[in-house]
């Protein structure tokens, strides 16, 4: 994200956001030669941070009140500001590299557990596990390569350690259904099956939901199977 800040809204457009998200405040104005250099090269660095950085651009000629407040004696002049205070500054034009490693430090570390779960091996989630053992991301993803390999029993353990979500789910209806995602017919002709138990039958009743989900909810027929549900409950 790249804003224009003025004096008026310096307060909630950076200090207010940085206590969320890190602010990179570049103090430039229209004279100044060696920020056509720098300006641009922040938008491009910090627009390849998908929003994990806010860029907030200041006019010091307009913005009197801000370049006093960082006591600023020459521009360009860049503050890294996070939860309110500054983390790092520099002064001047700077090479690319230097810009990254200024944006590059002001972002949060992330975990060995994302590690762990960007790398996505069965290996890597088993560590991921130990470390944070009711992360429903690392126990989504690890289920799903047990479900895989038809380990339904191990898959269904793990999932029963965290409350099903949007995330876990799925995951779980696969799990107790035993069913491919891929194999859509075969899914269909057992919720025709079930249909007239799902009343009666809870566990029927679990299995139509289950297969339901694994169908998903971009299937042409899922609507149509959810209203026969409906209609056969009620």
């Amino acid at each position: 994200m790249i804003i224009d800040v003025t004096d008026q809204t310096f307060q909630t457009e950076v200090l207010a956001r940085s206590v969320d998200t890190p602010v990179v405040v570049d103090l430039w104005a229209s004279w100044c030669g060696p920020c056509k250099t720098l300006t641009p090269m922040l938008e491009k660095v910090v627009g390849e941070q998908n929003g994990q950085v806010i860029l907030a651009k200041v006019d010091v000629d307009a913005n009197p009140q801000v370049s006093q407040a960082f006591q600023v004696q020459s521009i360009p002049s860049v503050f890294g500001i996070v939860d309110q205070k500054v983390a790092e500054h520099f002064m001047g034009a700077q090479p690319e590299h230097v810009v990254r490693e200024f944006v590059k430090k002001l972002l949060p570390e992330a975990s060995p557990v994302e590690g762990l779960l960007e790398a996505g091996d069965e290996a890597s989630l088993r560590m991921a596990l130990e470390l944070e053992p009711d992360n429903e991301a690392v126990i989504a993803a690890l289920a799903t390569i047990l479900i895989d390999r038809r380990e339904t029993d191990e898959a269904l353990t793990l999932l029963s350690r965290v409350p099903e979500t949007d995330l876990t789910r799925p995951v779980a209806a696969r799990a107790r259904s035993a069913a491919s995602i891929g194999d859509s017919s075969e899914i269909e002709t057992r919720l025709t099956a079930l249909l007239p138990k799902v009343k009666a039958d809870e566990e029927a009743r679990q299995e139509f939901v289950d297969l339901l989900e694994v169908l998903g909810a971009n299937h042409p027929n899922t609507g149509l199977w959810r209203k026969k549900l409906s209609t056969q409950l009620f």
